[in-house]
């Protein structure tokens, strides 16, 4: 027994000393300081600081097209740009999470190059992300932790819930939330570290993820019944919904992890491990790590994988990074 462990032992050291560090093969450059990154139909849509979500078509690697949003006024009465706090894509449309006036949010979908305002400053809604959940249907989240379910095509609100858990002793400021392949599940983040499971359908937390992440947790994505968490505490914590089972990633130089995220398949992850702003990316099932993504430049923003083998990391900064591990895996 005590051989098997040092052998356990020997082997993870050794996957994470020869850890191999790659450049990115593309360097994109966006419109403005990127906020948020989706993939659908060989195109990446990323939101920025700049009151527009660039188009980029992978096959040509060039931005085809642009979803711009109206300025806005700030606190001293003057126009400037609009940031785009997140974007979804469904089927043939674009949903957006925008900044208004006087510190509120407003929800546009863009379609058929049209775009359409389905939540306004006029319903005074400090909204923090929002996502599709069908042809009819968004669901988004409030800072203060609330939830709700929006039918857009009848402008009417389904249900709304509070998300904290029954004994939450304070109002946990909402951090991050995403869904399951199927949107039925959502997993929602906020600064209290615990992640609370939403059932769609039913309206309710599901079930709570607790004492595992001890502060709170920027980022979560949630990939073929596996949720990964990035965390201030300096944890990376993978939780197998199936298994019952969980684990933390954490580096011996203590920092924010600001971003995460999980291959289609879950069987890599990938976290921002470094004060560098360097992504790791690893095998979920043994810890093993595979590659050190470098040369971003600035606080990530955003982790998404488009495939088993295809990378992109977003920064704070305009320019984000693509990387491909075909090829180069050990």
């Amino acid at each position: 027994m005590i051989l098997i462990r040092i052998y356990i032992v020997f082997t993870l050291l050794f996957s994470v000393l020869n850890a191999k560090d790659l450049k990115p093969d593309i360097i994109y450059e966006a419109s403005g300081s990127i906020t948020d990154i989706m993939y659908k139909d060989s195109k990446v849509f990323v939101s920025t600081d700049a009151s527009s979500v660039d188009i980029f078509d992978l096959k040509t690697n060039k931005m085809i097209h642009q979803i711009k949003v109206p300025q806005i006024k700030d606190f001293m009465g003057d126009i400037i740009d609009a940031k785009i706090y997140n974007v979804d894509v469904y089927k043939d449309k674009v949903l957006l999470t925008v900044q208004a006036s006087k510190g509120f949010r407003e929800i546009y979908i863009y379609t058929n190059n049209k775009l359409k305002k389905i939540i306004s400053i006029d319903q005074k809604l400090f909204v923090s992300k929002a996502k599709f959940i069908d042809d009819t249907k968004i669901v988004f989240s409030l800072l203060g932790n609330e939830m709700y379910l929006y039918n857009y095509i009848n402008n009417k609100i389904v249900w709304k819930i509070d998300v904290r858990a029954d004994d939450a002793e304070f109002n946990s400021t909402f951090a991050d939330f995403t869904l399951n392949e199927d949107k039925t599940l959502a997993v929602v983040s906020d600064e209290g570290g615990d992640l609370k499971i939403v059932d769609i359908k039913l309206a309710k937390v599901s079930h709570v993820l607790a004492n595992r992440n001890l502060d709170k947790v920027f980022k979560v994505d949630f990939k073929n019944n596996t949720i990964i968490t990035a965390g201030q505490d300096g944890r990376c914590v993978v939780y197998n919904l199936a298994t019952k089972s969980d684990y933390f990633l954490r580096e011996k130089k203590w920092f924010l992890i600001y971003s995460a995220a999980l291959s289609p398949s879950a069987k890599l992850g990938a976290f921002s491990s470094d004060e560098n702003n360097n992504v790791t990316v690893f095998k979920t099932n043994t810890k093993s790590k595979l590659f050190k993504l470098t040369d971003n430049l600035m606080t990530l923003s955003a982790i998404i994988f488009i495939n088993e083998n295809e990378i992109f990391v977003t920064t704070d900064s305009n320019k984000f990074n693509y990387y491909n591990l075909t090829n180069k895996r050990k």
